[in-house]
């Protein structure tokens, strides 16, 4: 499931250039979205895998530098900083 948040965030960054060039976008948040990208690329591998689970979400250096990373575009952007909401998954 947490592998889901960088295929997402990959699928994404695609059209960032684009949200650019459109206004939607401001280009200062480039460079930071692209090292979130380079962060998950650090992440991946076959000798990574405990950095993929739900615990390393909480727990793991990655996701704590992506999250800064992510706040830091999000204010930018001029996004509302109130806590998420607490999200129950139900298996």
């Amino acid at each position: 499931m947490t592998d889901e948040i960088a295929l997402g965030f990959d699928d994404a960054l695609c059209v960032a250039d684009r949200l650019v060039e459109e206004g939607f976008l401001h280009r200062d948040s480039l460079p930071e979205l692209r090292l979130i990208d380079s962060i998950f690329h650090e992440m991946s591998g076959a000798d990574s895998t405990d950095r993929w689970t739900t615990a390393a979400l909480s727990t793991d250096g990655g996701w704590a530098r992506a999250r800064t990373l992510a706040r830091q575009v999000l204010a930018r952007e001029g996004a509302n900083a109130s806590p998420l909401p607490h999200i129950c998954v139900v298996r």
